[in-house]
């Protein structure tokens, strides 16, 4: 007919969704009581620190007695009252000897010097001290060290503190390239993983090893989950909130392989939502906070 044929089609790929997998739940039997805070710790534990009412903004905070629910992955509950807690937008993590540590992500002036409060297994405060403001991390390792990330008003960048208030390791003179903000922290027995703001190397953290650091193309994550050379971050800006993105290690740099979308598990995005990295593990949670979801590099 002498007419040009139409050009195949160029429609874009699908994208490529993953699916987050139920982990552990808040017993019912607690839904009553509001979720000061929640984590996950590096045996795998979730806990939920539970108080009468919401924080206020605001005014002084009395301290005041909580509940940690423990829920070990075979589903076994335990429960730790916590007496005279003191943060008002606390930070939680478990000691290996089943005590706990809390931070106010936040030091207030008065507060500075007992910021940080450490439990023993029967809820009693042993120690206290100030790691300073902006705490957006804080993740206990299997030697019972405290890691602790801070956000952009706090220049200390990341430390490793005892349960006493010395600190272990600082990245300060560690060569972590534009470290302003720690956006993402993974601590999996005793090494740290970190990617920062504002150059986004992904960065290894072993005690007794100088500090490793890959380039890194991708921006903006908020979580980052690590497996031999494979490796894979979660989130980004704006519209990249919920991306995944797959990665190989190389000898100096992160090679992105694939982009998706990281899932619940009905397939919605998450929203409003808490993110703890450990190992090849993201924990995921979404409002109301009773349940964790994990993604699993390593599955």
């Amino acid at each position: 007919s002498g007419r040009t044929p139409c050009p195949p089609s160029q429609e874009s790929p699908p994208v490529q969704k993953s699916a987050l997998v139920p982990y552990a739940h808040l017993p019912r039997a607690h839904h009553d009581r509001h979720v000061l805070t929640s984590t996950v710790d590096v045996f795998g534990v979730a806990h939920w620190l539970l108080g009468d009412e919401a924080p206020q903004p605001g005014g002084d905070v009395l301290p005041f007695d909580a509940l940690v629910v423990s829920v070990h992955p075979g589903g076994h509950v335990e429960l730790t009252e916590l007496s005279a807690v003191r943060a008002r937008w606390p930070r939680l993590d478990r000691l290996p000897d089943g005590g706990f540590v809390l931070a106010a992500s936040r030091a207030r002036r008065y507060e500075d010097a007992d910021q940080v409060q450490v439990f023993d297994a029967l809820g009693r405060e042993t120690s206290s001290f100030s790691v300073g403001d902006a705490v957006e991390h804080l993740l206990v390792d299997e030697a019972g060290h405290v890691w602790v990330g801070h956000f952009d008003e706090n220049p200390a960048g990341i430390r490793r503190w005892s349960t006493t208030g010395h600190i272990y390791w600082a990245s300060d003179g560690a060569s972590i390239p534009g470290l302003f903000d720690c956006y993402a922290l993974n601590v999996s027995g005793t090494t740290a993983w970190a990617c920062t703001y504002t150059d986004f190397p992904l960065v290894e953290i072993r005690p007794d090893r100088p500090v490793k650091v890959w380039t890194n193309r991708v921006r903006g994550a908020k979580a980052v989950a690590v497996h031999g050379e494979r490796v894979a971050f979660y989130g980004g800006y704006g519209e990249e909130v919920d991306r995944l993105t797959h990665g190989e290690l190389t000898e100096t740099s992160v090679e992105p392989t694939a982009v998706g979308l990281l899932t619940l598990p009905d397939g919605r995005l998450p929203g409003r939502r808490r993110i703890v990295g450990r190992g090849s593990r993201i924990y995921v949670q979404t409002q109301p906070f009773t349940a964790w979801c994990v993604f699993d590099l390593s599955s």
